[in-house]
């Protein structure tokens, strides 16, 4: 059985464009699916990435409409400027990893509440009562919200590192067996590399 290793980022509008089609590939084909939620602007700093407000012009330009290209392409609603971003998105990553070890619910559809909530429904995942909102839609226990928050903080630092050691400079980024893949436009690749044709 084939591991999707899927490094992910709380606050990355790419990991919400994802939506739930990694899911879906994953099941056609059997394989299994390990989150890694990770600070993905600490992985910049590391891997010769730039923060967006340091960006040149013409790169936050081509983001801005790549953004909303990508959005109206998938019939998913999007805000290029939402109320709450740029915000804090460790509070929800540990809860999302305090779900990963508790089990019970749908760790996919979690990743996509809380991904929609900082980019369709202009809502700031720092906040404890977001986040038990989002735990309950994805079937958790909305409590994780405040248990295990010192090893999410180290699973959390500990994907970090594994994610520069492994090659990961960006988010939504998939890695199955050698193969590494960057980007929620790549999925549709991961679908033919486990069918055996990529």
């Amino acid at each position: 059985m084939s591991q999707i290793d899927y490094f992910f980022a709380t606050l990355s509008p790419y990991c919400y464009l994802a939506g739930t089609r990694l899911e879906e590939v994953a099941q056609k084909h059997g394989a299994t699916i390990n989150y890694k939620p990770f600070d993905v602007i600490s992985a910049f700093a590391r891997t010769g990435g730039t923060p967006l407000k340091d960006r040149h012009i013409s790169r936050t330009e081509y983001r801005a409409q790549e953004l909303q290209r990508q959005a109206k392409k998938l019939g998913m609603p999007f805000n290029l400027q939402p109320a709450h971003w740029p915000t804090n998105g460790a509070p929800a990553a540990y809860a999302f990893i305090a779900a990963q070890n508790a089990g019970g619910g749908d760790l996919g559809q979690l990743a996509q509440v809380i991904t929609r909530s900082v980019w369709a429904d202009e809502k700031n995942v720092a906040e404890d009562d977001v986040i038990r909102a989002c735990l309950t839609e994805a079937g958790f226990d909305p409590k994780l919200a405040d248990s295990g928050l010192l090893e999410g903080a180290e699973t959390y630092a500990r994907n970090l590192e594994e994610a520069v050691e492994r090659g990961v400079f960006g988010a939504p980024f998939y890695i199955v067996g050698d193969q590494r893949f960057w980007g929620q436009d790549r999925i549709a690749d991961i679908d033919l590399h486990l069918a055996g044709e990529l």
